[in-house]
């Protein structure tokens, strides 16, 4: 992602939420955020985290009680999903900026149909991620390079809404924890690394596994693989 100086605000830094289930992570990027606030020379965003949040309620109340200038959201929470939390909280003074380890075609486009002004992967260096939290809070849209095309070709009617139309109605079926496990699986991850990847034990993604599959209607990882590459999942 290419970086730009944002405008600069005089006076007070960006407020932002960080909402993510998994707290080593959650705290960890608010780390990183206030450690690189204000630290890149003139023009680069200062940023306050004034608030952390784990689900969808958590931060549905953190964002109404802060009313922060940027949300940066996971897309995959309990509770409902970071639309939901857009849902919840529609405040066109309020931008949400999705940071997933997700990048799959439907979880981009939905989550930018519900309301997020950008996406951006877990792969951000944390220079970018303070860059497009800024440019988010004054208005643009930012993507990670490889997902600016999944949102150009949807809204752009070249085809991927219709099929995402279709890959919607299977992956109601699956809770969005079913969805990770599935993703992970499909890509050739082994439950070990499932299990690492997702802070759950092996047992668990075993029993998440066996619900994909039976939801589904597959009998085994191999055909999963082949269902999630049709339906450009992977």
């Amino acid at each position: 992602m290419t970086q730009t100086a944002p405008p600069t605000r005089p006076g007070r830094p960006l407020r932002v939420v960080v909402v993510d289930d998994h707290s080593m992570f959650r705290r960890g990027v608010s780390a990183e955020l206030m450690a690189g606030s204000g630290s890149g020379g003139p023009g680069a965003p200062a940023v306050e985290v004034v608030a952390e949040a784990a689900d969808v309620d958590e931060a549905v109340a953190a964002v109404r009680e802060h009313r922060p200038d940027v949300v940066l959201l996971d897309v995959h929470l309990p509770g409902g999903g970071g639309v939901e939390v857009i849902r919840r909280t529609a405040d066109p003074e309020i931008r949400f900026l999705a940071l997933s380890v997700s990048d799959a075609a439907e979880d981009v486009i939905g989550t930018v149909r519900g309301g997020a002004r950008g996406y951006v992967t877990k792969t951000i260096t944390g220079p970018e991620l303070l860059d497009a939290i800024a440019r988010v809070a004054d208005g643009d849209a930012v993507f990670s390079p490889r997902l600016a095309g999944f949102v150009l070709d949807a809204f752009a009617g070249a085809g991927l809404s219709a099929d995402l139309a279709s890959v919607d109605s299977d992956l109601d079926r699956l809770t969005e924890r079913e969805r990770e496990v599935m993703r992970l699986i499909a890509r050739g991850y082994s439950y070990k690394e499932v299990a690492k990847e997702l802070f759950i034990s092996i047992k668990t993604v075993e029993t998440h596994m066996s619900s994909v599959l039976r939801k589904l209607q597959l009998s085994s990882r191999h055909e999963l693989t082949r269902w999630a590459s049709d339906r450009r999942l992977l």
